[in-house]
């Protein structure tokens, strides 16, 4: 009986030990076969920095390494995070072309439209300091530059009035440096400080200067963003002409007297809250009292552009594409 049962632990032992070796053969020839796939199907590239490139019309210095190991800091920390930047990608195609007439008209240069992208990735954001829109706007400044800003209307939210303002900051900034590196690093770091850094450092150029991590990052993120955005298929983004946000048509309807109501009087132009806000989020509230009976312009949506089809206007709209048509 005993040399019976002695037998039987012998062949469960073993049989034990032979399924444990089988397991273990399986889990790492599954481990392989992962691992061979995910080297098949997965790769991280380094990315290439150009050989020259311009900010504003002037040569940024790659020559120095410092400068480029900035911009190519920037480069992958931008190229790889996908969904934002895919997002910005998406979102310029519908806002680019009015801000590029803005920009041209007040004689700013057109790579600053990608100070708009590192400042709010085009969206309506408030920062923790409290700077607002797509531009963000401080308020004091805003009231300096003449926007309305109060509980019922905040202008830094008006697309236009809000880049016609930036100009007018980067304008008064250029007549100061004469150097548009200078003007975007004094857009976020403020020109007093900016001022005090020149001193302190006896420097005259943003690239010669050591700054905050914010700002010594800052000029360099608008160069990164305006190498990917202008050729975003060297670096991996690929979409096809029907990705991208149509630009919505609007009509304009002037208003000089207060709206008790503003979801009633979305109604009166065949649209909704929802909608009127989308366009005016200037408005702050659901009334505007306008003590003063100022006019102001409102943008409406056209009849039916919530639901339009914008993919029947596009030709080749499955078609991939290396550029967006600003």
């Amino acid at each position: 009986m005993q040399k019976a049962t002695k037998t039987l632990l012998i062949i469960f032992a073993a049989v034990g030990i032979s399924a444990l070796f089988i397991y273990a053969g399986r889990y790492y020839s599954n481990i392989i076969k992962y691992n061979d796939l995910r080297d098949s199907t997965y790769s991280v590239y380094a990315l290439p920095v150009p050989d020259s490139i311009t900010f504003a019309g002037d040569k940024v210095p790659l020559e120095n390494f410092d400068v480029k190991e900035a911009l190519d800091k920037e480069l992958h920390k931008i190229t790889y995070w996908h969904s934002e930047t895919f997002l910005y990608l998406k979102r310029a195609h519908r806002y680019f072309p009015e801000i590029e007439k803005i920009l041209k008209k007040n004689g700013i240069p057109d790579d600053f439209k990608y100070l708009a992208v590192t400042e709010s990735g085009l969206t309506n954001t408030v920062s923790p300091a409290g700077a607002a829109g797509f531009w963000q706007i401080m308020k004091k400044t805003g009231k300096s530059y003449g926007l309305e800003i109060n509980n019922e209307v905040d202008e830094r939210y008006h697309f236009e009035k809000s880049a016609e303002t930036a100009c007018k900051y980067l304008k008064d900034a250029y007549r100061k440096y004469h150097d548009w590196a200078l003007v975007a690093a004094s857009y976020n770091l403020g020109q007093g400080n900016l001022d005090k850094q020149l001193k302190r450092q006896d420097a005259s150029s943003y690239y010669d200067l050591l700054l905050n991590s914010e700002t010594s990052r800052y000029v360099y993120r608008i160069i990164a963003f305006k190498t990917i955005m202008e050729n975003p298929q060297n670096y991996g983004f690929k979409f096809r002409k029907k990705d991208l946000y149509p630009q919505i048509p609007c009509t304009k309807v002037k208003i000089d007297s207060a709206v008790t109501d503003f979801a009633s009087f979305a109604e009166n132009f065949n649209t909704n809250y929802k909608m009127l806000k989308y366009f005016n989020p200037w408005l702050r509230d659901s009334f505007l009292t306008n003590k003063y009976k100022k006019t102001y312009t409102l943008k409406i949506p056209a009849e039916g552009s919530r639901t339009k089809n914008y993919i029947k206007e596009i030709q080749k709209p499955d078609s991939i594409i290396n550029t967006i048509e600003f």
